[in-house]
């Protein structure tokens, strides 16, 4: 981890240094440092950092004081805090789901089957016999030819869509971007997308390699209440996700010939298929609305302080929720209380670092977990002029396997900051 933080930390440098001679300098990042926030962030007296929270606050608080000891700068005017006024949706879904249609009957479990939630704000949400509408992954994607919600009026249907995109272990790296996700892999995206639809419903097939987390992850992250934004755009009224084994019992019970889910989505000329059964699950809510809050301090640079460099991470994690082992506390050390310690590292380093020529942000999001709320509301209500903000590097999720010399790069190729990324390192 101390590695890669001096890469990044080497990147900066030489967008921002103050001279020439100063390009190859190198920032100690503390390990020291890096160990010791991780430790308090991932502690049971943090509640696993969930916005809304006792343990959110507590995050929100040491956060300010780590940057007011550093001698940073208040982010925001003269506050370290951006608000961001979100809704809690705590919804109770029906304990089954009720299949019907090609003259069967059956029951889906709660957790076991599948996940259900709602970003609507009404009292009571349901599907009503809603007709299962298999839309392989669910994409609209001119650039790539691809429109997978074709020819179907959406209005009271549901979409069962595959997780990722399709470029994911074809083979193919023209294929979308092959095995790297686009933002169209996202749950996110396919949530908005069945939304812009008109669907009445979204079910996303969960399978470990392209989702890249288990079931467990599904059950616990989907479970109780979660957040979002106030917003006028499309919502479907039910969104979640069914198990790859509910999948395969749908297709069975269809009328669908090629059973190969995957392998028939994979092709530019898929039309989506009815499955020929009809759902029905309700979801009764309550609802809070209230304020978290992003972290953001200012270290400011010296000839073009004007321009900004953002590095950003997010705070906030699962929280309290269905006890795994006798521990209902989620403490999220690696997500992301590393990339929080991190951004708190590197602020240290710059702090003791020759001073920049532009001005470096440390951005502490919040609801990263609850679809990246923090982070849209920021680039919807920026503090700093976006034609100004040079760069963003966010961190999320640290691995540590202990020393390595290897370094994969995830997302290679998608920003202009590869070429300032070309710099010879040495590992120490």
């Amino acid at each position: 981890m101390k590695n890669i933080l001096k890469i990044l930390l080497i990147t900066l440098l030489i967008i921002s240094c103050k001279t020439e001679k100063s390009n190859t300098a190198i920032a100690e990042v503390s390990q020291e440092t890096l160990g010791k926030h991780i430790e308090v962030l991932a502690s049971d007296d943090f509640q696993g950092r969930m916005p809304f929270t006792e343990g959110g606050a507590k995050t929100t608080i040491y956060l300010e004081q780590e940057f007011k000891k550093l001698g940073l700068q208040p982010g925001n005017g003269d506050s370290y805090f951006q608000d961001v006024p979100m809704v809690e949706i705590d919804g109770t879904p029906s304990k089954k789901m009720k299949i019907s249609g090609n003259n069967q009957k059956f029951d889906l479990d709660l957790l076991e089957d599948f996940v259900v939630t709602t970003s609507k704000t009404d009292a009571e949400v349901s599907l009503e016999n809603s007709e299962l509408v298999f839309a392989g992954f669910g994409i609209v994607a001119p650039e790539y030819n691809w429109d997978d919600y074709a020819g179907i009026d959406w209005k009271g249907k549901t979409a069962v869509v595959l997780v990722n995109d399709p470029g994911f272990q074809s083979g193919d790296k023209t294929l979308f971007k092959g095995d790297e996700m686009t933002y169209y892999g996202r749950w996110t995206y396919k949530f908005e997308e069945a939304a812009r639809q008109g669907a009445a419903g979204i079910l996303i097939i969960h399978d470990t390699k392209p989702a890249s987390y288990g079931w467990n992850v599904v059950q616990s992250g989907w479970s109780g209440a979660h957040l979002t934004l106030e917003s006028d755009t499309p919502k479907t009224d039910v969104a979640g996700w069914i198990s790859n084994e509910t999948a395969t019992k749908l297709f069975e019970s269809s009328g669908i010939k090629n059973k190969n889910f995957n392998e028939l989505a994979k092709n530019n000329d898929f039309k989506a298929i009815s499955f020929g059964l009809n759902a029905s699950v309700k979801i009764i809510n309550k609802i809070k609305r209230d304020q978290s809050k992003n972290v953001v301090a200012l270290l400011p640079g010296t000839t073009q302080k004007d321009e900004y460099i953002i590095y950003s991470a997010h705070w906030d994690h699962l929280g309290v929720g269905r006890s795994i082992n006798n521990d209902s506390i989620y403490n999220g050390a690696v997500d992301n209380a590393s990339g929080t310690a991190a951004l708190l590292a590197i602020a240290e380093a710059f702090k003791n670092s020759p001073q920049q020529k532009r001005s470096i942000v440390l951005l502490a999001v919040t609801a990263e977990e609850q679809g990246l709320l923090g982070s849209a509301y920021y680039s919807e209500h920026p503090i700093y002029e976006p034609k100004k903000t040079v760069a963003n590097i966010n961190m999320d999720a640290f691995n540590s396997p202990g020393p390595m010399k290897d370094l994969t790069i995830t997302g290679f190729g998608h920003s202009e900051m590869d070429e300032y990324g070309k710099v010879k390192t040495v590992a120490r």
